[in-house]
């Protein structure tokens, strides 16, 4: 068995498209048309991890609410530091700054989507 991908629900595609292949490198795979929506599939830059875009037709107008279940999506980057030049850039903004996580210099930061999902970026030490 393989885990194919996450799938979440947004409100605006534009924005969360921008959001996601602009800021977090991701690629757009493949676009899929439902009888009430389309499917966007975007690929991770080392097409090992997808997540799925959701746009419905008809979509609410204050968007999604996120059970308490969910807690976050998860990126790896190289440096943190180039990741916030980037980030400010493109005009996002860190949820938590980061910090160092265990002592050991990897350091964390959680960053929003469009739609007020969490991302966890991971700057891990190596050894």
């Amino acid at each position: 068995m393989k885990f194919l991908h996450s799938m979440i629900r947004v409100k605006d595609i534009d924005a969360s498209l921008k959001f996601y292949t602009e800021l977090l490198n991701m690629k757009l795979e493949k676009k899929k048309r439902l009888d009430d929506c389309e499917l966007y599939f975007l690929d991770d830059e080392e097409g090992v991890s997808q997540i799925e875009l959701t746009y419905n037709d008809k979509t609410p107008e204050e968007g999604y609410v996120n059970g308490n279940a969910f807690g976050h999506f998860a990126f790896s980057v190289k440096s943190l530091e180039e990741f916030t030049k980037k980030m400010e850039k493109l005009g996002y903004s860190y949820l938590y700054e980061p910090f160092d996580l265990n002592g050991k210099g990897t350091k964390i930061a959680f960053i929003q989507d469009p739609d007020g999902n969490e991302i966890e970026m991971i700057e891990k030490v190596v050894w």
